[in-house]
């Protein structure tokens, strides 16, 4: 059964990209030596924030742009079996084009 997951508010689902396991030098890096990425796609957006009025605003970043993230931000869940990470927009640092 496939589950539906939707953000609220200002909050974005993002699936990291995984980096290379190999230097440029061609030497292998281990599991436990590797960061994890600070580079991922947008799964999920929510509608955005509400301003001092009551206003929607809507979020920069939608559903499958390549974002750069703070390393530290967001909570990290389990959907479907795969890693995901929920971070909200403030958190993106850039969308990479």
């Amino acid at each position: 059964m496939a589950m539906k997951v939707r953000p609220l508010h200002n909050r974005l689902i993002v699936q990291r990209i995984e980096e290379e396991e190999k230097t440029a030098g061609g030497i292998i890096i281990p599991d436990t030596a590797k960061e994890k990425p600070s580079e991922g796609r947008v799964i999920a957006a929510g509608p955005g924030r509400r301003d001092d009025k009551g206003n929607l605003v809507a979020l920069d970043v939608k559903k499958g742009d390549r974002v750069l993230f703070s390393k530290y931000g967001g909570t990290e869940v389990t959907l479907e079996g795969a890693e995901h990470l929920i971070i909200a927009e403030d958190d993106v640092l850039a969308v990479l084009e």
